[in-house]
């Protein structure tokens, strides 16, 4: 056990950080909920990570991207958040996949070697991509669903795909899904509250994205917190 990580000693105990650090993780998106899910499971011991982005920090990330600072900005984001891992575990096994994930990549990527992929991507077909190779592969899947347009931290909640409520983009995952054969088995971390429409704008479909809510600093982050708890905890007891 290295010293930094003698209160989660007491907490995971020593056969609980032999998990975590004997663990193998896949990332995809280091935006506002994946940077701090890698933040997380790092901190928390994970000892093999892959993060996969292909974008720059902007300066609209600030509010509420963990990489995301003025210094950083047009920074890639796989090498400030892989830097800032590296600097919390020096030991940490982790690989930078510096790109778009595509739905081809997205199967080659995923392999059987992960313990669990965390789909934090805000777009729906590369999204859609990354569970079916994740299901095909019979790889553990946490998808993070719409965090924008909401205020209320009380109403984020994780439960199957089949159980998601009110989120739009849930809902048209779910569709997507349903089309591929896959009505449930993938845990996704989600909100009941209504998203203010008032804050949606649209965008010029690039990257797969046709429009965005507006956001906050902390919804995101706790989608993070959540995907890397659910996580942690499935590692530690394997339920």
């Amino acid at each position: 056990m290295s010293q930094w990580q003698e209160r989660a000693a007491l907490l995971f105990k020593e056969e609980g950080l032999e998990k975590l650090k004997n663990a193998n993780i896949l990332i995809v998106g280091l935006g506002g909920v994946g940077s701090f899910a890698a933040e997380f499971l790092t901190r928390a011991g994970i000892g093999n990570l892959t993060i996969v982005d292909g974008d720059t920090v902007d300066i609209t990330n600030i509010n509420r991207q963990l990489p995301a600072l003025h210094s950083t900005i047009d920074q890639p984001k796989v090498k400030v958040v892989g830097d800032r891992l590296m600097d919390i575990n020096p030991e940490l096994n982790l690989t930078r996949i510096e790109e778009f994930i595509s739905p081809e990549r997205a199967h080659e990527i995923v392999t059987s070697d992960f313990d669990y992929v965390l789909d934090c991507i805000d777009s729906i077909t590369p999204k859609v991509n990354l569970i079916l190779a994740a299901k095909r592969k019979k790889v553990k899947v946490i998808s993070g669903m719409g965090a924008g347009g909401k205020f209320l931290a009380s109403k984020v909640v994780v439960k199957d795909i089949s159980k998601t409520e009110v989120c739009p983009l849930a809902k048209q995952i779910r569709k997507r899904l349903k089309k591929e054969g896959i009505s449930s088995g993938v845990k996704a971390v989600f909100s009941t509250e209504v998203p203010d429409v008032t804050s949606l704008k649209m965008t010029d479909g690039k990257n797969y994205k046709k429009s965005f809510f507006g956001t906050n600093s902390w919804i995101p982050g706790l989608f993070g917190l959540h995907a890397a708890e659910h996580v942690v905890r499935y590692l530690l007891t394997r339920e």
